[in-house]
């Protein structure tokens, strides 16, 4: 499982720190940092989710109210928007 996180769309609500310990505040910024990613592009941060995991990185996904964070499967198939 991958997670994606578009910086650049994020407004710093930092729901997404409550609910998966990878997300951290940067309140310098008013931006998350997802930690342990890669820069694929402008803003757009990519790691793999390690086993046991899977659930936090879902529930910050769906806990982002500006849909900055997307989840895919093994398969590439997207999970959550």
């Amino acid at each position: 499982m991958r997670v994606e996180f578009d910086r650049d769309t994020c407004i710093g609500m930092f729901q997404c720190t409550a609910e998966w310990d990878a997300f951290e505040e940067d309140t310098d910024a008013g931006k998350a940092n997802l930690a342990d990613s890669e820069e694929e592009g402008e803003d757009l941060f990519v790691r793999e989710v390690p086993d046991g995991e899977e659930l936090d990185a879902k529930f910050a996904a769906r806990s982002c109210p500006v849909d900055a964070i997307a989840v895919y499967d093994d398969d590439g198939e997207q999970l959550i928007p």
